[in-house]
């Protein structure tokens, strides 16, 4: 294969041995060639603006900035990169932040070395690799249908201080008084407040408010 067709690497791991053994394999497969290796995610930024390589096969826990931030800054610095997770790591905290931070695959230590090189390879194809166990997580996930939003979210910021004023029994005046506003302002706040959160009158809408924690 002629050089321009190389696939250029570029490892990002804490650990020496797991950089070592990867840059062994690598080498061994035809079309890939490791262009650099790194030992924190610092290091990872500045040898991706350096080398510019295809793929960075990125290590999630490390020391100083983790793998999370490094993707980052690394696609910041190096877009047509393609940032490979390989990590031990499936927890929810770590996973979902680097894949919104811009990982094109999400591979586990586990995986078997033509496994790595077959993501490689198809990252570079634009095809993403999702280690089976991270799929069914993200299925999972967008199964789950999200949490119905509180009604009191559609409120503007001066219809939740009436409703405020509502639920301590004040008057229409007297949230004039305080609000510094007109009473007829006062009254179209109230009547908008109440279609909003779905009750008929003051009364259940100074409840919905206790309720919610909105009285104070």
């Amino acid at each position: 294969m002629e050089t321009e067709e190389l696939i250029t690497v570029l490892l990002v791991d804490d650990h020496e041995m797991v950089r070592i053994g990867l840059a062994a394999v690598l080498d061994t497969e035809d079309g890939i060639e490791v262009v650099g290796e790194a030992s924190s995610g610092e290091e990872g930024v500045r040898m991706a603006q350096q080398y510019k390589p295809d793929v960075v096969l990125m290590d999630l826990v490390m020391d100083g900035m983790d793998g999370i931030e490094a993707t980052r800054e690394v696609l910041k610095n190096c877009p047509a990169c393609k940032v490979i997770v390989l990590t031990s790591y499936l927890d929810d905290e770590k996973m979902y932040p680097v894949i919104e931070a811009g990982a094109f695959s999400y591979l586990l230590k586990t995986s078997r070395a033509n496994e790595v090189a077959d993501a490689i390879r198809a990252a570079v194809r634009g095809q993403s690799v999702l280690e089976s166990q991270v799929a069914a997580k993200m299925m999972d996930r967008f199964r789950t249908p999200a949490p119905a939003k509180a009604l009191h979210e559609d409120l503007t910021e001066r219809e939740m201080e009436v409703l405020r004023c509502v639920a301590q029994g004040k008057s229409n005046q007297e949230i004039a008084d305080e609000l510094i506003i007109g009473i007829k302002t006062v009254k179209f706040h109230v009547t908008n407040l109440l279609s909003k959160l779905g009750v008929d009158d003051r009364t259940q809408a100074a409840i919905y408010a206790h309720k919610n924690g909105l009285a104070e």
